[in-house]
């Protein structure tokens, strides 16, 4: 399937449901090696005069190794058709088994980094910004609690998109 790149402003959608409900795939690395996992946190706006994207990786996700070592990433929005597709994603790891072919996904290689010919929508983006979350941060402790009781915290990455890939 072909892509064709489009402006951000030319989006029209809700960021709380495309991420929140949706769900969507990070994927980091190129084509000797890759790796790819299902997200629902996430936010879109803009830091520093960029169009970003903040995604939320745990230390113990495989993909987050491929984000680190690498200057770019994708994010990508798939039809509800590939639910499934995503529900593996999100629960096998690629250290274990081949997660993209279970999946049924096709790598789409562009810009150096990886996403799938099965998306509707891929952003490409470019790591600008990375922090670990902290317990002593939270103004709200139940946040802290509640999500990190092993205080295994997710690792914040802003990313300028660069790119803006829609399904023709």
């Amino acid at each position: 399937m072909a892509f064709r790149e489009i402006n951000a402003e030319e989006l029209s959608f809700n960021p709380f449901d495309k991420i929140g409900k949706e769900w969507m795939l990070i994927t980091a690395g190129d084509e000797a090696k890759h790796n790819t996992m299902t997200a629902s946190w996430g936010g879109l706006g803009i830091m520093w005069g960029k169009k970003v994207a903040t995604v939320y990786i745990r230390p113990q996700r495989y993909t987050k190794e491929f984000v680190d070592q690498n200057e770019r990433f994708t994010i990508s929005f798939y039809k509800e058709e590939y639910r499934k597709a995503l529900s593996i994603c999100g629960s096998k790891s690629g250290r274990d088994c081949e997660k993209e072919k279970e999946a049924g996904l096709t790598p789409y290689y562009v810009d150096g980094t990886t996403a799938f010919e099965e998306a509707e929508l891929i952003f490409v983006c470019k790591k600008q910004y990375h922090q670990e979350l902290k317990g002593e941060c939270f103004d709200v402790k139940e946040n802290d609690t509640t999500h990190y009781p092993d205080q295994d915290y997710h690792m914040m990455y802003i990313a300028e998109i660069e790119k803006v890939l829609v399904k023709e």
